[in-house]
This record gives structure tokens, C-alpha cells and sequence, in this order.
């Protein structure tokens, strides 16, 4: 049977475990995709731990960790048009990424150009798409200051990238450790922690523009008195950002977003920054990475189905 690496029920790491499922059936509108290569976001072990969605319904137990995925279509639903079986393609799988197969909706899966590595594809469609998101939401002209928080991570070194080729000026906060990476971007390197508000304003004494936060917490909450609320936009602490009179980052989770990160990709214009693979059976190592705040870009479950 195939293998998944699942969480049987809310809690820590000790939740976590393989399992064999039975292949998922393609329903109206879906399709069955043999997963070649998996992302691994934040927001695996935050489901977990029992965070849902605003308006999602509770998590079926066992659940198939994964948000972000790239493989090869097995089987099309009724109804579905566009794709067929042996079509490269990626999205966000409605039963998990850390699968051998896994089920994704045909609406808003995307065809992988050729040029693009399942790799690569596999990570565009969380990290990518949010910050493509985000800086459409932000709208700012070329010249402007971005801050973005949480710099070293997948989304931010993506939302970086863009920005820079937006034509803005980026101050990138990230810890000590990840300023040769954030500064390879094209960023100004913010040191994280205590005091980020003054080291801001020394950097920036004409002050910023806008606030693309991806950490949450306080340092949210101090990045939010250095640029006007409506400029303040998080995907990383959504209630508080809120409270603090900005936005969540507005996602579009469309078809014709994955396209454009992938030609932007392809272009050469983004680099996913992939920076670690391991093979599924290591998919603990790679979560664990990823939850102790130690991950440098984007890590990459590979699978073989």
C-alpha cells in the first residue's frame, strides 16, 4: 500500500508517524498525482498542533502532513478538462504532500513547464505564491522601502527576491546566522530580536514604506509601529495583525498565480532557494528543521512512488 507520513491526532512530534493508505480516488474536479517531490512549510506542524484555517473544518485523523507538492497525473476525475494522465504538474494537494499519491484540485493545480525541476515546482505554490500575493496586495511603487520580517525563511526569501525585482529597496530581518543568505538576495540585513525597531529607523532614517511580516509574535507586533497600519500586511501572525490594524496576506490560490511564479522561476528572476532534500522516510528530520526555526530557504521532501 502506499506510504504517508501522517499525525493521528493534535499534539507534538510523538503524534507523528508513517502510515500505509489505501490510494485516494479522484473525485469530480480532482486529480490523482504520483508525488515526486513534496514542500515543507510552517504550516505542516502547525496544523498539527491543531491550528485550522479560519473557516476550514476539522482535520480528519490520520492526516496527511504537506500543503505544497509537484509529481506526475495517474487519473482524472468526472469532469475534469485540461489534463491527462502523465501531465508534470503542481499545487496544493487536498490530502497531503508527504505522500506517494496524493489528490489535488484540477481548478487550481498548475502544468509544470519542462524547464522547471519537480523540486523547484514543489515549493512555489506556498513560499512563492504567498509572497507574489502579498506584494501584489502592497502595491508599492518602484523606489519604495519594504521590511520584511522572517527573510531567511521560504516565503520571505521569495517575497525578497520579487520585491528587489519590483524595484524596491528591502530590509530583510532575519538572525545573525542568515545574513549572508538574506543579503545574496539583494537585501539589507535587519538583525532579529530585542530592539528590531531601532535598528530599523538607523537603517531607515527616512522610515519605510511598508511591513510584509512572516513571523508573528512580538516581532510583529514592534515591526508594526514602523510603517502606517494600512502598509501592514502578515502571514505569519494573522489574528494580531488584524488587532493591530493591518491584513492578512490576501491569497488568490489560483492557476494563473502558479503559472506566473513558475515563468518568474524559469526566468530566472526567482530562485526557489532550496536549500536541503531528504528522501520521504526522512520526512521527521525535515519537519523538525523546520519547526525548531533552523531551516535556510526552502527544505524538500523527495519522493519515489
Amino acid at each position: 500500500m502506499p506510504k504517508a507520513y501522517v499525525f493521528t491526532r493534535n499534539g507534538g512530534p510523538e503524534v507523528e508517524g508513517f502510515a500505509d493508505l489505501e490510494r485516494p480516488k479522484p473525485g469530480p474536479g480532482e486529480l490523482l498525482v504520483a508525488v515526486r517531490a513534496a514542500g515543507v512549510n510552517p504550516v505542516d506542524w502547525k496544523l498539527r498542533t491543531g491550528y485550522t484555517r479560519p473557516g476550514s473544518e476539522p482535520l480528519p485523523f490520520p492526516t496527511v502532513f504537506g500543503s505544497e507538492a509537484a509529481g506526475t497525473v495517474v487519473e482524472t476525475g468526472p469532469g475534469v478538462e485540461g489534463f491527462a494522465p502523465g501531465d508534470e504538474v503542481f499545487g496544493n494537494p487536498l490530502t497531503g504532500g508527504y505522500a506517494e499519491y496524493t489528490l489535488m484540485p484540477a481548478a487550481v493545480t498548475a502544468h509544470k513547464p519542462a524547464a522547471l525541476s519537480f523540486t523547484d515546482a514543489a515549493v512555489l505554490p506556498v513560499a512563492a505564491a504567498t509572497a507574489y500575493d502579498g506584494l501584489r496586495q502592497l502595491d508599492l511603487a518602484p523606489g519604495a522601502t519594504l521590511l520584511v520580517t522572517g527573510a531567511g525563511g521560504g516565503v520571505g526569501s521569495a517575497a525578497v527576491q520579487l520585491a528587489r525585482h519590483a524595484g524596491l529597496r528591502v530590509l530583510g530581518v532575519a538572525s545573525a546566522a542568515k545574513k549572508d543568505f538574506v543579503e545574496s538576495l539583494g537585501a539589507e540585513h535587519i538583525p532579529s530580536g530585542t530592539g528590531l525597531a531601532d535598528r530599523v529607523r538607523a537603517a531607515a532614517p527616512e522610515g519605510v514604506d511598508a511591513v510584509f511580516d512572516l513571523v508573528g509574535g512580538d516581532t510583529l507586533r514592534e515591526a508594526a509601529g514602523l510603517t502606517d497600519p494600512a502598509a501592514l500586511i502578515s502571514a505569519g501572525g494573522k489574528p494580531l495583525v488584524t488587532e493591530l490594524g493591518g491584513e492578512p496576506v490576501r491569497r488568490a490560490r489560483t492557476a494563473a498565480v502558479l503559472d506566473e511564479v513558475a515563468r518568474l522561476t524559469v526566468e530566472g528572476v526567482l530562485r526557489t532557494q532550496v536549500t536541503r532534500t531528504v528522501p520521504l522516510d526522512r520526512a521527521a528530520d525535515a519537519l523538525r528543521a523546520v519547526e525548531d526555526g533552523h531551516a535556510l530557504g526552502k527544505t524538500v521532501i523527495e519522493v519515489t512512488a
